[in-house]
């Protein structure tokens, strides 16, 4: 198995992007500066000291060693042991809603992220528990199967964002059918999903699923998160606040009722996060311990072997050579200068 230990530095890459467009622009704009001096050839032959060549190969190894160099920071790992590991606890779904609505600044800095930031402290408390999360707006998807890797858990985790689910709105009834088809089938205890959402499109059929999970012995539990009183919502395309066709702001408010009425329905619980992450983390975590245990074991990986060092190493090598590579072809010496001529002198 192979992870980045550091994704953070990942984000590099962007600036691969910008060296390459600054890199084609200047190449772009040298070529249509010669252009206007006269035929390109022979401009190009009064610039003794300038080479195209030289100037691509330069620019192609420090973009190389840019490369190797991230990956080198981010710190490439591949499993090295494996061992079985058993614990006991519960199987625990978390499932996260990712709709546009929880970009609200209701709850700060966003409702998903602070969503996130509970999920992460939670898996603190849970580290004895195996571990999903599904992600959900106008469809749901298992993003995490059950396990006990809370590394890849985190992420996961950090790659949640709402442009994971193309098509918008709240299906908490999907959610809950995917979660519980995650579940163990033939089990009918030891299981617990967390639904994280403002329950905006609340439909009906949300209820009727809870019940078909509750049948399978799984108990729900439900944050809301945001305020009953609403928050305007962010538009990325024009920099302000969303608006309707009417030019009205489109206000997304939690929906409580809705929330709690799967909670009581799936015998749960029903918490409401603004700025209490430690209450919520707390109460979850002592509800999920209460539940009955059972045993299960999982082979992880538990070692892992760097390799940042191969690929640090291939970024200065190339940076090096990039520094012996000349700017420019050497100026031809004029035929007196060179060695091995002699000139003659006529009589006078």
């Amino acid at each position: 198995m192979l992870r980045f230990q550091h994704t953070e530095y990942l984000w590099a890459f962007v600036l691969l992007i910008v060296l390459a467009l600054a890199f084609a622009w200047v190449t772009w704009w040298k070529r249509r500066s010669i252009r206007r001096l006269g035929d390109p050839t022979m401009v190009e032959k009064l610039f003794s000291g300038y080479s195209r060549r030289l100037f691509t190969i330069k620019f192609l190894l420090l973009f190389i060693a840019f490369f190797f160099g991230v990956i080198g920071l981010a710190n490439l790992q591949k499993g090295s042991r494996v061992e079985k590991i058993t614990r006991k606890g519960v199987d625990v779904i978390i499932a996260l809603d990712v709709s546009k609505s929880m970009l609200a600044t209701d709850v700060k800095p966003d409702r998903l992220t602070r969503a996130k930031q509970v999920v992460a402290r939670l898996m603190e408390k849970l580290d004895n528990d195996r571990l999903g999360l599904v992600v959900f707006a106008g469809n749901a998807y298992l993003q995490m199967p059950l396990t006990v890797d809370y590394s890849a858990a985190k992420m996961y985790l950090n790659s949640i964002s709402p442009d994971l689910i193309p098509r918008q709105g709240t299906e908490i009834n999907e959610a809950i059918r995917v979660s519980d088809e995650a579940f163990n089938r033939k089990e009918r205890k030891h299981k617990a999903l967390i639904i994280i959402s403002d329950g905006e499109d609340h439909n009906e059929g949300a209820v009727s699923e809870a019940k078909k999970a509750l049948e399978n012995g799984v108990v729900i539990n439900t944050i809301g998160i945001g305020s009953p009183t609403g928050s305007p919502l962010p538009d990325p395309e024009s920099g302000g606040m969303k608006k309707d066709k009417d030019g009205n702001l489109v206000v997304s408010k939690l929906n409580e009722e809705a929330l709690k009425s799967l909670a009581s329905t799936g015998k749960g619980m029903y918490l409401h996060l603004m700025n209490n992450t430690d209450e919520v983390v707390e109460a979850l975590s002592d509800k999920i311990h209460k539940m009955e245990q059972k045993e299960f074991g999982e082979n992880v990986f538990t070692d892992y072997n760097s390799y940042f060092q191969y690929f640090l190493a291939i970024c200065l090598l190339l940076i090096a050579l990039e520094f012996f590579v000349p700017e420019g072809k050497k100026k031809p010496a004029d035929a007196d200068e060179l060695p091995g001529l002699k000139t003659t002198s006529k009589a006078a």
